[in-house]
């Protein structure tokens, strides 16, 4: 029997019984798998229990603050975070063992993250190589930013590590723009709660220079029609959310006007 490899793997789910199997299967070389799982309606928590006996089901309390509460939890010196959505690629996984067998000073990996969307990796633009830091030493590294998205962050010296974690974030386009229906929600309340204001420059440039940026700077067209449905959405994402800001400013200025 192979030895465990002395890391904590910390995930969060919510209704993921369709893509969490695939990312416990890549990690089961592990000492240790966490899963902090947000009252799951679904088998999510069955599944995640074939893994580990370390299942807890707490309520949401948001991406970064749940994605700090699982690291937590955990025992071992060094901390790899993924997402239900993700899985290790076989290189990684060889690269990380061996990485970790002589880490030196270094206390965060940085992954290159590559995405499937609507069939086809995605080799450029935004999405690729998406580097996340992933893999660090626990007591070194935190989640930040700002709610529903968040990065590790760590104070000392870091490693980009070769190959990919694969990622496969949207089941369809349908299931993406509801994802950016609930994400621009989020953005807005939390723009509101920080007390910004919102301009029409924002709302027309932003978008387009997005669009620029992912589909020519980065070469997104060279992904085909997958590249420029990408560029077209993510543009349109930022557009959305800048219109769900100013619809919530109006209302606010509407109670105000009614008190």
């Amino acid at each position: 029997m192979n030895p465990k490899y002395p890391i904590s793997v910390c995930i969060i789910t919510f209704n993921e019984e369709s893509r969490i199997r695939d990312c416990l299967e890549s990690v089961k070389w592990v000492d240790e798998i966490i899963v902090v799982d947000s009252l799951s309606t679904d088998k999510t928590v069955d599944i995640c229990k074939e893994y580990t006996d370390r299942v807890y089901q707490r309520p949401w309390h948001g991406n970064i603050d749940q994605k700090n509460y699982v690291i937590s939890l955990a025992k071992n010196e060094w901390i790899l975070c993924l997402d239900a959505d993700e899985r290790l690629s076989p290189e990684l996984i060889e690269e990380i063992k061996k990485a970790l067998s002589n880490p030196g000073d270094v206390i965060g990996f940085f992954f290159s993250r590559r995405s499937s969307y609507l069939g086809r990796w995605i080799c450029h633009g935004d999405w690729y190589p998406d580097y996340q830091l992933r893999l660090f030493k626990k007591g070194h590294g935190q989640w930040q930013g700002t709610n529903p998205h968040g990065r590790v962050y760590v104070n000392g010296k870091t490693r980009y590590m070769k190959h990919d974690i694969y990622h496969l974030n949207y089941k369809n386009f349908s299931h993406q723009l509801r994802t950016m229906d609930n994400y621009s929600n989020i953005f807005a309340d939390v723009m509101i709660e920080r007390g910004k204001g919102f301009s029409l420059s924002q709302l027309i440039f932003r978008p387009l220079y997005k669009f620029i940026k992912v589909y020519f700077l980065k070469l997104g067209f060279l992904d085909g029609f997958q590249g420029f449905t990408l560029a077209i959405s993510n543009a349109f994402y930022i557009f959305v959310k800048y219109v769900k800001l100013w619809e919530r400013l109006q209302d606010n200025n509407k109670k105000d006007a009614n008190h």
